[in-house]
């Protein structure tokens, strides 16, 4: 999948999509058929290019399978001798719980203390960009972070919290509309209780 903007265009921009066609086509005619099962009249003006437009969002909000996030971290991996903790604090995050394929958003804390490695800070989001790009539940998703920042940087400890809302529980089930659900996950030096609260400290600060 591609997707591109040119705004240099008369018109204002020109998208551009790329998606497997075969793909996008089973997605949809999989989609029309739900929609009419639902009670819906698929021939509807307003649905009929419903079915495409959610194969491609879907496929969209999945890309992170077709990603490698190990590779997105050794792409901006440098020899540096610094282990102190680095936090990247307040990452948005945006998935899709298996459950029930409806949305869960919020942000994700994730720090590490450098073991003569250290990676682009943008890398750090990107990892959580492409596993929360996934089907997912909110633990694995934590935990998943976790291990892949552990096994590619070698570093001597790794900490991941997530706070979100979770759309499952706001608009159908129990409609709780201001819980949030928080999870964590550490590797090595912040085992330590000093070291983890050093972290949990930082990541509290500035906060209303």
């Amino acid at each position: 999948m591609e997707f591109s903007l040119n705004n240099k265009e008369a018109g204002g921009y020109v998208k551009t999509e790329k998606f497997d066609k075969t793909k996008t086509d089973e997605i949809a005619s999989h989609y029309a058929e739900i929609i009419r099962l639902l009670g819906e009249d698929v021939e509807r003006e307003g649905l009929i290019k419903t079915p495409l437009r959610v194969a491609k969002a879907m496929q969209f909000l999945t890309q992170g399978y077709n990603m490698e996030p190990e590779a997105i971290l050794k792409s901006a991996m440098f020899k540096e001798d610094y282990r102190q903790m680095v936090i990247v604090k307040d990452i948005e995050l945006y998935s899709m719980c298996e459950h029930h394929m409806l949305p869960f958003y919020g942000k994700a804390h994730v720090a590490y203390i450098p073991n003569h490695y250290i990676t682009g800070l943008s890398k750090i989001a990107r990892v959580v960009d492409v596993f929360a790009r996934r089907l997912q539940v909110q633990e694995r998703l934590t935990t998943q972070i976790k291990d892949c920042i552990q096994n590619t940087l070698n570093p001597l400890g790794v900490a991941v919290v997530i706070e979100a809302h979770h759309m499952c529980m706001q608009m159908r089930g129990v409609q709780k509309q201001n819980s949030i659900t928080t999870t964590s996950d550490f590797t090595g030096a912040f085992l330590k209780d000093a070291t983890r609260k050093e972290f949990l400290s930082l990541i509290s600060r500035d906060r209303p």
